[in-house]
């Protein structure tokens, strides 16, 4: 029992290690609801980990009510993202080297277990862009619901 407490904590630790965090930017309400908080769409900005100088912005629903006020509720799986370069971009080997499996740069619980928003970074290298896309899923079947954001590499700033 003691093992299978500590391997479940250990996968929880593990699955939100080089993620990032998301910053509420702001939020509107799209339905009142007189009992609990109203559902609302969120607007959260975060930095992606592993690629300083670029910031993408998600908006995403999230489920009021009582069960929504008490993180009982299943947020639907709809979002969209906008992500841009906010300085100099230098890439990793790493990071080009990951090539078509992406790598998960962001992820937001959307129900009580089983249900996440990602956000996975590609990188194209012939046209030298990141690409962001944002899905949801669940432990056995996800959403073909998805949203996408490329940010081209430019140089910045003046060129001596």
């Amino acid at each position: 029992m003691n093992i299978k407490r500590i391997m479940s904590v250990g996968l929880l630790v593990l699955s939100a290690v080089g993620t990032a965090s998301a910053e509420e930017v702001g939020s509107v309400d799209t339905v009142f609801k007189l009992l609990g908080p109203d559902h609302k769409i969120v607007v959260e900005a975060f930095d992606d980990p592993d690629v300083s100088n670029v910031t993408c912005y998600i908006s995403r629903a999230k489920t009021g009510g009582i069960k929504g006020g008490l993180g009982l509720a299943e947020d639907t799986s709809d979002a969209a993202i906008s992500c841009q370069q906010v300085g100099p971009i230098t890439l990793s080997d790493k990071i080009k080297s990951v090539g078509n499996r992406g790598s998960v740069v962001f992820q937001k619980r959307t129900s009580l277990v089983f249900k996440k928003l990602q956000v996975v970074r590609f990188y194209d290298q012939k046209r030298n862009s990141l690409i962001y896309l944002a899905y949801s899923d669940r432990l056995v079947d996800g959403s073909p619901k998805n949203a996408l954001s490329a940010v081209p590499v430019m140089p910045w700033g003046k060129s001596e």
